[in-house]
């Protein structure tokens, strides 16, 4: 691409992944409940997923797919009701994913799959995601080159930024769990965190 080309490429993708949505959200309630180092686990599994998305969108898949809005559904109602569950978990201060109300271990159980499968169910359950693919990335591929090294390039700059972007959430959050922490609100810090993840789920079921 020309280097103007990139000076649009850029900053289009990164207000896009920055934008708080589904994913950002997740990683900031995460980040709040189990720290930075834990939510890698589920911004792997989020990229997997949206490196799907983009492949499929950069491929032209995903217009076909989205003719047939029932293959989302599935995923979207399932995702949707597990994230619910989990952050009703956290409002009852209960699950692995919550901090304990008494005594000093800190340290959850997490699967590290578990995480990563939130988080690429979250990345392809989201039509919104969809829709921003195959609208943004089309039209910065070139016709006339090859298009599995220009997808392949521009995607690999995507999920960067997506990965940067996770990262500011998840440190943001972790941030608001140490203060938290600090004045003993271990019970408020589990409601903030299940609220958020409600939302996640509720934006997945209605979206």
């Amino acid at each position: 691409m020309h280097a103007s080309t990139w000076a649009i490429f850029l900053p289009t993708f990164f207000f896009v992944s920055v934008t708080p949505g589904l994913c950002m959200t997740l990683a900031l309630s995460l980040g709040m409940s189990i720290g930075v180092k834990k939510t890698l686990h589920m911004m792997w599994g989020e990229l997997l997923g949206v490196g799907l998305v983009g492949t499929l969108a950069g491929l032209g898949v995903a217009a076909i797919m989205l003719q047939y809005p029932q293959l989302f559904t599935f995923l979207k109602t399932v995702g949707g009701i597990y994230l619910g569950w989990l952050g009703l978990q956290l409002c009852r201060s209960r699950g692995s994913l919550s901090l304990p109300l008494h005594g000093a271990q800190l340290h959850m159980s997490v699967k590290p799959l578990d995480l990563a499968a939130k988080g690429f169910v979250t990345a392809i359950a989201n039509p919104k995601g969809w829709a921003f693919f195959i609208s943004l990335l089309p039209p910065f591929l070139d016709s006339h080159r090859p298009l599995g090294g220009q997808l392949a390039l521009l995607l690999s700059i995507i999920l960067t930024i997506e990965f940067f972007c996770l990262l500011i959430y998840a440190s943001g959050g972790q941030m608001l769990r140490h203060v938290l922490l600090n004045q003993g609100n271990v019970r408020l810090l589990n409601r903030i965190a299940g609220v958020l993840m409600i939302g996640v789920a509720v934006w997945l079921l209605v979206g």
